[in-house]
């Protein structure tokens, strides 16, 4: 039988101020630095005449109406399995409970209002806590977090570059949709409770603080509620997840996403159901994102993704447009190209060398099909295409600065990381002293510049031992890879001898694949613990110095197989009769084709391979979860009834949905991607057509996620998306000098250009001219002559043919880079990272916030006549 049983408890309520004694480790506060001498103290709410203080001030705005539920926390409990317990369990479980009622009782003590429900369903106990903070102690927190909270409505100025492009082109744009609820667009400023009546709302004390502003102060009083000594690191509600003191914790969706009945006005729906609506439905896909509404509901941080996912896929367009084109071309070119059709027509004309030791000899001829594959992606168009890569990926982020930069005002977040973020509570807890900030002129905690720099060096010796763990994982493929093609190149099968580079090319791709999905898991939890022992000041720092960490190791693990195969791979080989070895295995080689194919396998196996993991993943993974704890919870109730979702309390509803994650591994994925999309462009250009087909399925697949399937998550701010646009700026950058020896020294663009100088304008014998005849030695000890694709006279030395071109690859790669390096730099002296219309607005909000936060009034004296 189901029973439910509630208790509320609501301390230091407006004019109800409780006082407690002082003690170690419960204080009505907590004193992480002492408090400055203008009662702006870091941590958490002062004393109780504090609190008392802003109650008086917060008073004669009106009694507020009866507290919501800003926050829930969980924690299940099983009556039967604690009987069979042993006394070590049992005593972790009295120190949990334990902690947890100190927890308990000190966000009693700062004022926030407690309500305990507990269902109980046979042996199964589920408790929920309900948390609401008084209008007080929302004052207190709005002014101690410096908020920023609206002085002046302004008119609704959100734009969207496709639509201004459309119109301009005078085209309808089906892009565009009318979302009901817009939310309205402010000048705003720090809140000051001595100053309240200058802001918008606040003779609303149910409506001033919206309920990501309430979901912001309650996670930062939980962050820093202390349950035992602090020095410790007992305190703070992500411990006690990490403990299992708790089972969750998060704030409460907007009711359900559904609409209840199908003709619902609009008006009447919620922000919840507004984005299910407009935005998480697939055939939304091609709809623009409502990101004011995005923000409203999930804060900054969330939306800022989501504004860089849907700009990155919008620009995708033209990138994945002239890739099929240029990839189109290649497929006329196939069946009209000299060289692979004298190829194809050779019969028995080039007689090529074993590949191995007791391989047989092989016909050129054989390999025609690999030769019109490799002409797909390796002709002139190709150099076009990575020119027009480089320049569209300077040009993408140039504009994505701007569109931040606006979006950051828009939001009220343009200097959040200079002077609103405050000091993380695991910082402000484990940091031995304080210091003066010089921006906001107050105490705050601190640890040396040098101590810190010690321990980031230490933790760079385990990332470079986890990057030579990663490189010896490529060694043992590569060595998979020749041993693999020796041995389908022995069987009597001709097409499989054939054959046999490219099916171990292959198959290494796929065992390629798999290490790096499990040395990704490995370094995550490593990286994690490296960056908290770093003692980071700011949230953003920290996850800034993690991103660092976590995005060299997987920049090693995923492209370290495309950089050999594009750069090395075929370079040691050697000569017949005199092969280079590594551990005693012949080194590989690249097939008839080139290895630019064998790259553009590659990316594909991996790129796309790890899209369709990642989607298939995000699709099915998250429906078993929620149908996991939907049945674990509801299978408490034994054979009683389960009651329907309607019937549910709104906090039970979503303890049955997942945990949010967060965004990083997001974040991952997609600059993952777009270091596919521009490194190696010039051996796939389908990559971008790939990458945009992704995209939009993963911004539809994302907003499910965090409209329907997961938690709601605390609203954070940010200024930007932090140091992935540095990343990004610096895959750019690899891309240019990428791209540039991969024509230089992996096509055939600038051999044949050679040819077509040198010899014949047509290229008739070009197949002939790139092929070596064997030394006389090794012929002689086999009784017959044969070729191998190198620039070698008939010694086995390099020829002058080997020579000029290495010339004339080294000259290419100088002046691709220098002019696609100039062309960039002027393009970023033209367009200003921020727009000069976002500059006004900035001055005009520091205008108003100063005079609406002036503590004295200057009257404005009239000039004298005749003065």
């Amino acid at each position: 039988m189901t029973s439910e049983a509630s208790s509320r408890s609501c301390r230091a309520r407006i004019g109800m101020p409780r006082r407690l004694a002082r003690e170690e480790d419960s204080t009505i506060l907590i004193d992480m630095v002492p408090i400055a001498k203008n009662e702006d103290s870091y941590g958490s709410t002062a004393s109780t005449s504090q609190l008392n203080g802003h109650q008086e001030a917060a008073g004669r705005m009106g009694s507020p109406s009866k507290p919501r539920v800003d926050f829930v926390l969980v924690w299940e409990e099983d009556l039967k399995l604690g009987e069979q317990q042993d006394s070590t369990i049992r005593d972790k479980t009295d120190t949990h409970a334990a902690w947890r009622e100190t927890f308990l009782e000190n966000l009693r003590a700062a004022g926030l209002c407690v309500d305990q429900r507990t269902m109980q369903d046979g042996p199964g106990t589920v408790h929920y806590i309900l948390l609401s903070a008084p209008w007080a102690v929302l004052c207190y927190y709005a002014e101690d977090l410096r908020l920023k909270l609206p002085l002046q409505e302004l008119p609704n100025q959100a734009s969207n570059w496709s639509a201004g492009l459309l119109a301009w082109l005078g085209i309808p744009n089906i892009l565009q949709e009318d979302v009901p609820g817009v939310p309205p667009e402010y000048y705003s400023c720090q809140f000051k409770l001595s100053k309240l009546s200058r802001f918008l709302g606040s003779d609303n004390q149910d409506t001033f603080f919206t309920s990501t502003k309430r979901h912001q102060i309650l996670f930062a009083i939980l962050a820093k509620t202390p349950y035992g000594h602090e020095k410790k690191g007992l305190f703070g509600i992500d411990q006690l997840l990490a403990e299992g003191v708790f089972t969750a914790a998060f704030p409460l969706h907007d009711g359900p996403f559904r609409t209840p009945l199908e003709g619902t006005q609009a008006s009447g729906l919620t922000q919840r159901q507004i984005l299910f609506q407009y935005w998480a439905r697939w055939h939304k896909w091609y709809k623009c994102q409502p990101l004011d509404h995005v923000r409203s509901y999930f804060g900054e941080k969330v939306a800022l993704y989501f504004a860089w996912l849907g700009f990155y896929t919008g620009w995708l367009l033209p990138a994945a447009a002239v890739g099929t084109l240029v990839f189109l071309v290649g497929c006329f070119m196939v069946f009209s190209d000299v060289p692979t059709q004298e190829l194809c027509s050779s019969a028995d004309n080039f007689e090529m060398c074993p590949l191995c030791l007791d391989c047989p000899f092989w016909l050129l001829s054989s390999s025609c099909s690999l030769v019109q594959a490799s002409r797909l992606f390796d002709h002139g168009g190709t150099v076009f295409f990575s020119m027009f890569m480089a320049l569209w990926a300077v040009l993408l982020l140039e504009h994505w600065k701007r569109m931040s930069a606006t979006l950051a005002y828009r939001w009220g977040c343009s200097d959040y990381e200079d002077i609103e973020e405050r000091p993380r509570p695991q910082f402000a807890a484990s940091a031995p002293m304080t210091a003066l900030n010089p921006i906001t002129g107050e105490d705050e905690p601190y640890f040396p510049e040098r101590s810190r720099l010690r321990r980031v060096l230490a933790g760079s010796v385990v990332v470079v031992m986890m990057v030579a763990v990663v490189i010896m994982c490529l060694v043992s493929i590569i060595l998979y890879r020749a041993i693999m093609a020796i041995l389908m190149s022995r069987l009597n099968n001709t097409v499989l001898a054939a054959w046999a580079s490219r099916i171990a090319s292959f198959t290494g791709s796929v065992v390629n694949l798999v290490f790096i999905l499990i040395l990704s898991k490995i370094y995550m939890a490593l990286a994690h613990i490296l960056t908290r022992w770093e003692m980071h000041r700011t949230q953003t720092k920290f996850e800034d110095a993690f991103t660092l960490k976590v995005f060299i190791f997987q920049f090693v693990n995923f492209y370290s197989s495309p950089i050999y195969i594009a750069f090395f791979k075929g370079r040691f080989v050697g000569y017949p009769g005199n092969y280079h070895t590594l551990f005693g295995v012949r080194n590989e080689e690249c097939a008839a084709g080139g290895c630019l194919i064998e790259l553009a396998q590659e990316l594909l196996v991996i790129m796309v391979g790890k899209q369709i993991i990642n989607n298939v993943q995000e699709i099915l993974v998250p429906k078993l979860q929620s149908w996991w704890q939907k049945f674990r919870l509801r299978s408490k109730k034994r054979k009683a009834r389960p009651r329907e979702a309607a019937g549910q309390e709104p906090w039970e509803a979503d303890y049955e949905l997942l945990p949010c994650e967060g965004l990083f591994q997001e974040y991952l994925e997609m600059v993952l991607q777009f270091g596919f999309v521009t490194i190696f462009v010039a051996a796939c250009p389908l990559a971008p057509l790939f990458a945009l087909l992704n995209n939009w399925v993963e911004i539809r697949l994302d907003a499910r996620k965090f409209v329907c399937q997961h938690r709601r998550p605390v609203a954070e701010r940010a200024q930007d998306i932090g140091i992935w646009s540095h990343i990004l700026a610096g895959i750019a950058h690899l891309a240019v000098v990428s791209n540039a020896f991969l024509l230089a020294f992996t096509s055939d663009f600038l051999p044949r250009a050679y040819y077509r100088g040198t010899r014949a304008g047509d290229l008739h014998g070009f197949v002939n001219f790139t092929l070596a005849s064997a030394p006389p030695a090794f012929a002689a000890a086999h009784n017959r002559t044969c070729r191998y694709q190198a620039f070698r006279e008939d010694d086995g030395q390099y020829s002058p043919t080997y020579w000029n071109l290495l010339a004339i690859r080294l000259a290419f790669v100088i002046v691709f880079e220098h002019v696609v390096f100039s062309i960039s730099r002027v393009l970023d002296l033209l367009i200003p990272d921020i727009p000069e219309s976002v500059e006004v607005k900035v001055k005009r909000e520091y205008y108003l916030a100063k005079q609406a936060l002036a503590e004295n009034e200057v009257p404005k004296l009239r000039p004298r006549d005749g003065s």
